[in-house]
């Protein structure tokens, strides 16, 4: 990540990122807007109403101390927001019994609560089928229709990849590539396509280009693609199709060159990967409206602040497409999805 010390940071030289033409400039402002695709616009006027989604990611439920009470606090936010649907996006807990009461808070707060796995929910010897079974999921990857909106939620942890680096597998294999295609081959429309892995931009799958030109041939159908991992808020757009990163509920990561303690002592004993991170001290999370009246996506986000240093504070430095105070930051800015002018 890209540190800059200075007030007004500038933004990294991509025309891809939205945040580009004047969001940045409005960044103090409460919601940024940008461009939903004719053809997609008139996918979303197929609602029969709006349809809302709440949507939280990265809760890293084992790594901090207050990962329950960030739960509960989303769960509340979404009984008084009356989403169709919840998701979680992936680094959640543990599917264990230890995890119980967190996983079955989360369960309980909606009849249609969806989840996504992310690399690290199988840390620690878990497994994908705990994932399924404890969690709930109908699939690793799978399709859920909410309201007429259609959910295509894929798995980035396929192994397999022609061009893995090491670390944590980051690919969508050609068994999912193949039921994108048909699924979306199959369906009018409106789509927003989930991973946990983003599909574009910063910690992007492997083979995010794929991806990028499946979507990008049904841009008439897919209104959105939204991920969590990375722990960053962004847009940017590829293939006239959006593609919207999901800030973390809890921290952005900084690693072990940048150890420090953020809370108390007892804390950090019990906790010990939290002197990775810089937390954030309110949770995170958001929601989604898709209105077919004004064929526009809303997002509501939230806004916190950091629980001691930032990472500029700290010197961090781990990507040089992401600036200190635009992308990683303790926000998740409301957004706007606006219909083109025909």
């Amino acid at each position: 990540m890209r540190i800059l010390k200075t007030p007004e940071p500038s933004l990294p030289d991509t025309s891809d990122r939205l945040s580009r033409r004047g969001l940045l400039g409005a960044a103090a402002a409460a919601t940024a807007v940008f461009a939903l695709p004719r053809m997609a616009a008139a996918a979303a006027g197929r609602l029969a109403k709006p349809v809302r989604i709440g949507l939280i990611a990265d809760l890293h439920h084992d790594v901090m101390h207050d990962g329950l009470a960030r739960t509960a606090a989303f769960v509340k936010a979404m009984a008084a927001h009356r989403p169709d649907a919840i998701m979680q996006l992936g680094d959640f807990a543990y599917p264990n019994a230890k995890n119980k009461e967190v996983i079955d808070l989360f369960n309980g707060a909606h009849e249609t609560s969806l989840h996504v796995i992310g690399n690290h929910d199988t840390d620690s010897g878990h497994t994908q089928k705990q994932c399924l079974d404890i969690w709930g999921m109908t699939g690793r990857y799978y399709a859920q229709d909410i309201g007429g909106l259609r959910l295509l939620v894929l798995d980035g942890n396929d192994r397999g990849s022609p061009t893995h680096k090491g670390g944590y597998p980051s690919f969508v294999g050609k068994e999912q590539t193949e039921w994108l295609k048909k699924q979306l081959a199959s369906v009018e429309g409106p789509v927003i396509v989930v991973c946990h892995q983003p599909l574009a931009g910063a910690s992007a799958v492997d083979n995010a280009k794929e991806i990028q030109s499946i979507l990008g041939e049904a841009s008439d159908k897919v209104l959105l693609a939204i991920n969590g991992h990375s722990h960053i808020d962004d847009v940017l757009r590829y293939k006239k199709v959006t593609y919207m990163h999901v800030n973390s509920a809890s921290y952005q990561w900084v690693g072990g060159s940048f150890l420090h303690d953020s809370y108390s002592k007892e804390i950090h004993a019990k906790h010990r990967w939290i002197s990775y991170t810089c937390p954030y001290r309110d949770p995170l999370f958001a929601t989604l409206t898709v209105d077919p009246e004004s064929l526009t996506i809303r997002v509501e986000g939230q806004k916190s602040e950091w629980v001691g240093p930032s990472p500029a504070e700290l010197g961090a430095d781990q990507d040089p497409t992401l600036t200190d105070g635009e992308q990683i930051a303790p926000r998740i800015r409301d957004r706007q999805v606006k219909r083109i002018a025909p």
